[in-house]
């Protein structure tokens, strides 16, 4: 098997797990290999078990694959979780001083190779905690992969902390690498080699690329608290905040985040925030203002694991609901969930074009798998595009004789004017308000500018694409899901097809509002539809329900705070297809 790895390094917080695991990633996608991620780590400081998870492959990968090549384990407590993960013939390394393990009483038929990490640390006078490099050494040994990938990719790595940082990790890389070089006699057959044609494709995790897809759409503030996972959404932008003249404002609550956001947007900015399901818990009433006020402005919510705390470090797709339904009163709004890396800098772009042109709040859906985890991407950002809208300019204002902030137009959008404007005097309140944004609370006022907020979603969802159809138009089965769950499916469908079982999916993006034609034909076509999603009440087939009065039969849902992996989804739909007795299955 050359050219396809999963593979896992796992130990206590504090041992450089993420560290090792972005190492050996990047190592993998500057050999031109496509590269999937996921990290898990409890919401500690010190303590507590971590682990990294690269799946890497000259072929095309949607996921990470649950099945491991190889278990690289800094502690005990990593074999005893893991080691039923490792796919037969695959290989466990571990350091035979360190874990003290009867390795017949786990399996017989994985090998299991230890290698002196904590000695060599302790021969070459480093900190023990480069145990973790010293074991990325080892297994770029153990795949004959080309060492030089890692040396250069380390050495431009730590550049900036001087030669002597340098010369300990890449001593400690060397070390693990020769070691197994000549101790290693056994037969394990996962390679890997540096692809041929272009190679170092980019590496990014979600909050990264999403952030990049700001910078590009000419964001110009940000206003956020740091909520795990959607923190470096913040720091991205403050890494660049002088080089792309953006103001970057660390807020003391989400509350203020928020109505920073607003103000911002009124002044004429392109601007977000970023947070999580307790944060934007605090941003609601902010939420409707900015609908009230028809005020653009993009919100980043990166789900976690609720309710309250909940599960801080774990993912989940549980706040739909929320983000569609948070506010008092009905507003306008759009929701968009990207699936995949490439779908996140899109959505960083689009995001500000929708909210300015339409003038009411996008809510971007992401979640901790997708935000955290890392991917090699592909992605043409000279075909960002930006539209502001109905932003008026000095020019037009010139013009201006009666300037009706919201005035009442077929679509439901009215010229925008920004502070400072010559004849664009108005009111930005969040009372009812006539026209020139004055407070009225007449009845027939009131029932005017409720429509004239809430028609344009009808001529939003005129405008959004539809969701996307992967597989052949005629299935036995219609998989549906949304969200972070595209990558997972399409692998399952690889996995389904080689057991003879006939799929399509179809992936939306845009959640709010819901395009359904499409939907409605494949339900018709279909002889059993299945929603995938990673929560417990199956959220996007509720919403489908109540839009098209019709229900998806069949669910698979996960809700234990881990993402999907592919091989989980196709046992589950595998059942489905085989005597389709039970309507709900959940991955525990």
């Amino acid at each position: 098997m050359v050219n396809e790895i999963s593979w896992k390094i796992g130990g206590e917080a504090g041992y450089g797990i993420d560290t090792s695991g972005q190492a050996f990633a990047r190592c993998c996608s500057r050999g031109g290999l496509n590269v999937r991620t996921v990290s898990e780590y409890p919401s500690l400081i010190r303590g507590g078990h971590n682990t990294f998870h690269v799946t890497a492959s000259e072929g095309d990968l949607q996921s990470p694959k649950k099945e491991l090549d190889m278990l690289v384990c800094l502690n005990k407590e990593t074999v005893d979780r893991h080691y039923k993960q490792v796919k037969k013939g695959g290989i466990i390394v571990y350091d035979a001083d360190e874990v003290k393990i009867e390795t017949a009483k786990y399996r017989s038929d994985v090998e299991w190779f230890s290698v002196p990490l904590l000695a060599i640390t302790v021969e070459l006078k480093i900190d023990k905690v480069m145990r973790n490099t010293v074991a990325v050494g080892a297994s770029i040994g153990l795949l004959d992969y080309d060492i030089e990938i890692l040396r250069d990719m380390m050495g431009k790595k730590f550049a900036k902390k001087g030669e002597s940082v340098i010369s300990a990790n890449l001593g400690a890389i060397d070390k693990g690498y020769e070691y197994v070089k000549k101790n290693y006699k056994g037969n394990f057959k996962a390679k890997l080699k540096k692809c041929t044609g272009p190679c170092a494709r980019p590496l990014l995790n979600g909050n990264d690329a999403l952030s990049i897809g700001a910078i590009k759409a000419g964001c110009k503030f940000i206003s956020a608290y740091p909520m795990t996972p959607a923190t470096s959404v913040m720091i991205n932008l403050a890494s660049v905040e002088k080089e792309y003249s953006i103001v970057v404002k660390q807020t003391e609550d989400e509350i203020a985040a928020v109505n920073m956001t607003i103000g911002a947007s009124i002044a004429g900015a392109r601007a977000m925030t970023a947070t999580s399901g307790g944060g934007f818990s605090l941003m609601v009433e902010g939420l409707s203002l900015a609908g009230a006020t028809e005020t653009p402005i993009v919100i980043v919510l990166a789900q976690r694991p609720g309710p309250s705390t909940g599960l801080p470090t774990w993912t989940e797709q549980s706040d739909l609901k929320f983000a569609l339904h948070g506010g008092q009163g009905e507003f306008a709004r759009i929701l968009i969930a990207p699936g995949d890396h490439e779908e996140c800098f899109w959505a960083g772009v689009e995001s500000f074009n929708l909210t300015e042109k339409w003038q009411c709040p996008v809510i971007i859906l992401t979640d901790k798998h997708l935000a955290d985890g890392f991917s090699t991407v592909n992605i043409d950002e000279s075909k960002a595009k930006i539209d502001r809208g109905l932003l008026m300019t000095d020019a037009q204002a010139a013009k201006e004789t009666d300037y009706k902030r919201y005035e009442f137009t077929a679509n439901g959008v009215s010229k925008r004017a920004v502070p400072g404007m010559v004849n664009f005097m108005h009111v930005a309140v969040g009372d009812e308000h006539e026209e020139h944004g004055r407070i009225n609370e007449d009845e027939g006022n009131r029932t005017d500018m409720s429509d004239k907020r809430n028609k344009k979603l009808n001529f939003i969802l005129k405008e959004l694409p539809e969701p996307k159809l992967y597989g052949p138009e005629n299935a036995e089965i219609t998989l549906i899901s949304w969200g972070s769950c595209k990558g997972p499916v399409l692998e399952a469908m690889k996995e389904l097809e080689a057991q003879g079982i006939k799929a399509n999916f179809l992936h939306y993006i845009y959640v709010w509002p819901l395009k359904t034609e499409k939907l409605v034909k494949l339900m018709d076509k279909a002889k059993k539809t299945v929603v995938i999603e990673n929560n417990k009440t199956a959220q996007l087939g509720a919403l489908i329900s109540e839009v098209i009065a019709k229900q998806v039969k069949y669910k698979v849902l996960k809700y234990n705070g881990r993402q999907f992996y592919p091989s989980e989804i196709t046992e589950k739909v595998k059942e489905i297809a085989k005597n389709g007795k039970e309507t709900e299955l959940v991955v525990r």
